[in-house]
């Protein structure tokens, strides 16, 4: 019983002291993990994706992956510099790569380290759209999404062995095990996730238009990438993204509020 008093008392210690604000949103956010941890070993998970994998570097089309990477990572450190966070990116290193695959997708590890698929590059339709997606990838890394899936993981590693250690029964423990194991993926992880998502769109149109790209193009990109799915996607509930329509219908409501930012900049003309 003590021992169980004292796990108790440790996770919740640590819920109270794993707390980090999340510039974009003033919110308070749960991340056990430092920069100085997670950051290495991203970069050392990287360098061996791009050791494996056929990345293009001299097409005209790796060279506007990172021309367009360059401009969005400097518009958040414009937009970090005047909201009161100077020095909020000095640990980032940034890199944008461009890697041979059919797969329609992108993706951003912690501290700035960037892939683009080839694959997802005729539903950006140039670099406007690619500004779309950049701008959400680098959303993630700016927001710490990582280590708050890392964290979140870890919390619910602790459920499952607190509920372990507090039933005795064996076949008690098995049900609540199997029940667990689907409640805190379907009414947490997952709502996390998207929440997540969600967030790194507007975050990402934000700093589009800072960059001087269009964040009306943010929806007509899912528009296509709705069409090229032909409407296939399992239940929102069940996803880790949010719907096409979702999103589509929450990019078309920013878009005004991500150029008005992007005035106080002045940035008014975009591409």
């Amino acid at each position: 019983m003590k021992f169980r008093s004292y796990f108790l008392l440790g996770v919740v210690l640590v819920l109270a002291i794993s707390c980090k604000v999340n510039p974009f949103t003033g919110k308070n956010v749960l991340n056990f993990y430092p920069n100085s941890q997670v950051f290495p070993m991203a970069f050392a998970e990287y360098d061996e994706f791009i050791g494996q994998n056929s990345v293009l570097k001299e097409t005209s089309e790796a060279k506007m992956i990172t021309k367009v990477g360059q401009r969005i990572s400097s518009a958040a450190e414009r937009w970090l510099s005047a909201n009161g966070y100077p020095g909020y990116l000095k640990d980032y290193r940034w890199e944008y790569n461009l890697v041979k695959d059919p797969t329609i997708n992108a993706w951003c590890m912690p501290g700035g380290k960037i892939v683009f698929y080839t694959g997802i590059l005729p539903i950006c339709a140039g670099e406007t759209g690619v500004a779309v997606v950049m701008g959400h990838e680098v959303a993630h890394a700016l927001a710490d999404h990582g280590a708050q899936r890392m964290s979140a993981g870890t919390l619910q590693q602790l459920g499952a062995v607190a509920g372990n250690i507090a039933i005795q029964d064996p076949q008690s423990r098995n049900m609540f095990n199997q029940a667990y194991g689907i409640g805190s993926t379907v009414g947490v992880m997952l709502p996390f996730s998207r929440n997540h998502e969600t967030e790194a769109d507007r975050i990402g149109l934000q700093i589009m238009a800072i960059a001087g790209y269009n964040p009306d193009e943010a929806a007509e990109l899912w528009r296509r990438m709705k069409a090229k799915s032909g409407g296939q996607a399992p239940p929102e509930f069940l996803s880790t993204h949010p719907s096409n329509d979702t999103r589509i219908e929450n990019l078309v409501q920013w878009a005004p509020q991500a150029k008005e930012e992007a005035k106080k900049f002045g940035v008014t003309d975009f591409q």
